[in-house]
């Protein structure tokens, strides 16, 4: 009996810890197309109707919008909320809203959630379903959660059995293989002045979504372009991420036009404030979080119904600048809310790490693996920041999109929010680049002054 605690225990540690496991069985894979999504989500709405069930997501472009065109229309522009959370009626509603959602109600007058009809939205092409079936029984975590094997073209653990699981699906989470948006960087200060922070041409790939391939040693690479402000045009950062980030690290440059060099970047990772917010945030802020997952323990603790930003369309591709960015926080007219399961992530501080952060909280919707929200917690356990990722699913790839996002700073009084690009010409699937075009050479060609 003893024996047995004992080896039950140490399995428990073992998988708390994120060290390598076994794959989920095959009888468990079976959940996933019937009471489960291709995906891991609960196909079934819940018990009052305000999360319906899952019948396959938006596949249907909405009058209006042009193949090709990077600007989408928004599919539910006729709804009204469903329901007005404020500072009033907050109690009401708090068991339902982030710590980061509570705060800005409780600081800013101004601010408000309006919950629209819960849609679940999101959709997939047909090989993401039948490679996340493969991937389920073959994938594991490695490098004490760090780094992934066996899973390619498909989320690799649909039925997550620890946090570094979950967190593996928000990073290599499908939004199309390659794509490029026109984007802005705008910063809010405590006055309400907004401040372009940077502004250029971002370039995404995800090589691990590459169908036509059985394997990929990356899993995404981001090529960026500064066009602006003028004092930083010309300059240019490439980073890549492996699947074995755990042995092999993010490799990142940068092209400074003023030296005419491309310089190795270690430094762009973790809690680096990040250049292109001018320090808004931090560099693994980034999509909510992306990088290595070395500095936290990551726990899994669960599945909850939360009010999180969805089918944000409005905010993501038809807003105009002035009109969003306002004092203190977003224009809660342009910015939709609803209803929606999310894993619950939260990330300590190891022992002997540094980070600006010493407890993070993500929230990952069901349906598209995406981390939506993050509340992240300062040195001495008081709330700092809060970050959102407003969706907006590409009904016509289809793919969730969740590039757009922002963090308050709870203390400086200050925000900003990055990808805008609704006034830049939107977001546009491409096609991937040659190898080539991903080497470090490639950045000195790309700058521009």
């Amino acid at each position: 009996m003893k024996l047995t605690q004992t080896l039950l225990s140490a399995a428990l540690a073992l998988a708390l810890s994120g060290a390598a496991v076994a794959a989920i069985t095959p009888d468990e894979a079976k959940k996933l197309g019937t009471t489960l999504t291709a995906v891991g989500a609960e196909k079934a709405g819940n018990k009052d109707g305000t999360i319906p069930e899952y019948t396959g997501g938006l596949t249907t472009a909405p009058a209006g919008f042009k193949p090709g065109d990077g600007i989408r229309p928004n599919p539910f522009a006729s709804e009204k909320p469903r329901l007005v959370i404020d500072a009033k009626n907050l109690a009401q509603h708090a068991d339902k809203l982030t710590e980061g959602t509570k705060a800005l109600l409780q600081k800013y007058p101004t601010f408000r959630v309006d919950v629209y009809p819960t849609h679940r939205s999101v959709a997939f092409p047909r090989f993401v379903a039948d490679n996340t079936a493969k991937s389920a029984t073959q994938a594991k975590t490695n490098n004490d959660g760090r780094s992934i094997e066996g899973a390619h073209a498909g989320f690799p653990f649909p039925i997550p059995k620890t946090g570094y699981e979950a967190m593996w699906n928000h990073l290599v989470r499908y939004n199309g293989q390659a794509y490029e948006v026109k984007y802005r960087n705008l910063n809010v200060d405590a006055s309400g002045r907004t401040t372009l922070a940077t502004e250029g041409v971002n370039v995404q790939e995800y090589p691990f979504w590459d169908a036509t391939k059985t394997s990929a040693e990356t899993y995404w690479r981001i090529k960026n372009t500064y066009t602006g402000p003028a004092r930083r045009a010309g300059e240019a950062l490439l980073i890549v991420d492996p699947l074995d980030i755990g042995t092999k690290d993010r490799r990142a440059w940068t092209y400074l036009p003023g030296q005419r060099r491309v310089k190795v970047a270690p430094d762009l990772s973790h809690d680096t404030p990040n250049p292109g917010t001018a320090g808004g945030n931090t560099f693994d802020d980034i999509f909510i979080f992306i990088g290595s997952m070395d500095r936290f323990d990551f726990k899994l603790v669960g599945k909850k119904e939360m009010v999180v930003p969805y089918n944000a369309y409005s905010a993501v591709y038809q807003a105009k600048q002035d009109d969003l960015l306002k004092p203190n926080h977003l224009n809660p007219d342009l910015v939709r809310w609803e209803l929606h399961r999310v894993w619950v992530v939260e990330a300590t501080l190891r022992e002997g790490k540094r980070h600006v952060y010493s407890k993070r909280t993500f929230y990952l919707d069901e349906d598209s693996w995406a981390a939506l929200a993050s509340d992240q917690y300062d040195a001495r356990g008081q709330l700092y920041r809060a970050g959102f990722a407003y969706m907006a699913p590409s009904y016509d790839l289809p793919a969730p999109y969740t590039d757009m996002f922002g963090h308050y700073d709870l203390v400086a009084g200050i925000y900003s929010l990055t990808g805008f690009a609704a006034e830049t010409g939107g977001m546009r699937q491409t096609k991937p680049l040659t190898d080539r075009d991903w080497s470090p050479d490639s950045l000195a060609g790309s700058g521009i002054r």
